[in-house]
Formats: C-alpha cells, sequence, structure tokens
C-alpha cells in the first residue's frame, strides 16, 4: 500500500472534458498521472463510486466548497478519483457543480486503486472492486499527507482535515 512519501505509481486517469481546448479533444482525454503531477501540489480524494450516499452529500461536495481555501493554501488542482468510467464521472462532475474546482478523474478498470493498494472489494454489494475513501496530499508527485477510512466511515479524508494539512505543508 502506497504511503508517506512514495511516489505516486505510473498509470493513467481519465477526465471527461467538455470543452474543446488546451489540446484536448471534447470527450474522455486520457492523462499521464506523473507528468499530471510534476511540479503540482494536488490534493487528491478517493470515493468507491460515482451517484453514492456519502460520496455526493458529503465528499464531493466538500471539497467543492473549500476549492478556493486549499487553493489559498498552495494546492493547484483537486482530483476526485473513482472506479467509474469518465462518462459517468463526467456527468456526475455536472450534477455536483465541480468545474473549475475539482477535476474529476475516471480510474474505470481500478488500475490506479490497484497500483496505490487502496482498493475496496464491495462485490458483495454488487459494486466489485472499487477505489477505497481517502484523501492525500502530493507534491511534485510525492505523497505528504495520506488519510484512509476505515469501511463505512467519513472522519479523516475530507475537505477540512485537507485544508489543516496543506496549510502545514506550506
Amino acid at each position: 500500500m502506497i504511503k508517506v512519501g512514495d511516489k505516486l505509481p505510473a498509470g493513467n486517469l481519465q477526465e471527461f472534458i467538455e470543452v474543446e481546448g488546451n489540446g484536448c479533444s471534447i470527450g474522455p482525454n486520457t492523462f499521464d498521472v506523473q507528468k499530471l503531477t510534476t511540479g503540482k501540489t494536488i490534493a487528491v480524494f478517493g470515493l468507491p463510486g460515482a451517484y453514492t450516499p456519502t460520496c455526493s452529500a458529503k465528499h464531493v461536495p466538500g471539497y467543492v466548497a473549500k476549492a478556493e481555501e486549499l487553493r489559498a493554501a498552495g494546492v493547484d488542482e483537486i482530483w476526485c478519483v473513482s472506479v467509474n468510467d469518465a462518462f459517468v464521472m463526467g456527468a456526475w462532475g455536472r450534477d455536483q457543480k465541480t468545474g473549475g474546482k475539482v477535476r474529476m478523474m475516471a480510474d474505470g478498470s481500478a488500475d490506479f486503486a490497484k497500483a496505490t493498494g487502496l482498493t475496496l472489494d464491495l462485490t458483495a454489494r454488487g459494486m466489485g472492486l472499487r477505489s477505497n475513501r481517502y484523501s492525500m496530499l502530493v507534491k511534485d508527485g510525492v505523497v505528504r499527507s495520506l488519510n484512509i477510512e476505515a469501511p463505512g466511515k467519513f472522519e479523516v479524508s475530507d475537505a477540512d482535515t485537507m485544508l489543516r494539512q496543506a496549510k502545514e505543508a506550506r
């Protein structure tokens, strides 16, 4: 399992881009995690699934609400990572009004979750292999803080905890 001081694993995430620009076509675009984190401070939070109760009612809205404060604390980007396809993450982002605040990054085959060791097996609940609920502060591709939730909990991966850690890391 990934830990503080580790470099993020090589791999890709996808994001649904709604407008043409920056060399990206409209639709799902694939991004190299290592290239995307180079020289940046990223607040990453992972969650089990789009449109699920805690994720939709608390996790994403908290980061949307704290986006400006996180940026003021030195965070360049905020990523929401979930084991869903880019189309679902794009639609969920529209519903959650994340535009310009939180990048909705799809880990469709759970490759990123597996590579970090942050998986959650929800097969018994009909959801298959998913991402555990967590948050991490990443600076230049290296994990500076890592907050992993116990199963069924939402106590340490929230936006307030990340904001405090971002301020401490400056």
